[in-house]
């Protein structure tokens, strides 16, 4: 298997699939396949099922993630991706916001095995409510499907004083009527106007219709 050098191993790649190194031997979280190389178990990482693991397959490279980051994950679902998160940065935290009380349930049960996963319920355009559980973290990740995802990333970018941010924009959730291009453009936009610099912008096609990945970086 090949390492992917930005992750200090923790992400491999082998025949076009991705796996991560699992943090938790023996249990899978969304029925992946688990499987053992120079005897360590790796959990595959299914793009069709995470958009972050949809921008590696497509060739991202901007990765800021590493053993011991501190990260808060909003929109965190169940925790299929999060675990996946939480397997690269398994000496450091993973906080996990999620609105929908159905699927926080799901999280609670993903977090219970791995004590890196924080499962937070909170509303992430509100982030002070939550900041009592972190209150600093190196990176934001975001995946919420709601209007203003540009400013819900750099409002909990500032209010944790995070250095590095990802969203995965979903462009419907912006406006169904406007080319997803345009969606695009005016979110990377207004992600300089809050004062960051972008290091990666790239489609997730054909994984994710109509969704762009966004790295960016505190100057």
């Amino acid at each position: 298997m090949e390492a992917l050098g930005f992750t200090s191993g923790r992400v491999l790649a082998e025949r076009g699939r991705l796996y991560t190194e699992s943090a938790c031997p023996g249990k899978r979280v969304y029925g992946e396949r688990l499987v053992r190389s120079s005897g360590v178990e790796l959990r595959e990482w299914d793009p069709r099922r995470s958009k972050l693991g949809a921008y590696l397959a497509v060739g991202g490279t901007a990765f800021p993630f590493r053993i011991d980051s501190r990260v808060l994950y909003l929109g965190a679902s169940s925790g299929t991706t999060a675990s996946h998160v939480a397997d690269i940065c398994r000496d450091g935290k993973v906080y996990c916001v999620e609105f929908a009380q159905r699927m926080f349930r799901d999280l609670v049960k993903t977090c219970e095995d791995r004590p890196q996963m924080i499962p937070i319920l909170g509303d992430a355009t509100k982030p002070g409510e939550y900041a009592v559980f972190a209150d600093s973290v190196d990176m934001v990740y975001q995946d919420v499907a709601q209007k203003r995802q540009a400013d819900i990333i750099c409002d909990n970018m500032d209010a944790f004083g995070a250095r590095y941010g990802m969203v995965a924009v979903k462009a419907r959730s912006e406006d169904v009527t406007s080319p997803p291009e345009r969606i695009f453009a005016e979110t990377e936009a207004r992600i300089r106007e809050r004062g960051f610099r972008i290091v990666d912008a790239r489609s997730l096609e054909p994984h994710e219709k109509a969704h762009e990945m966004i790295v960016f970086e505190r100057p």
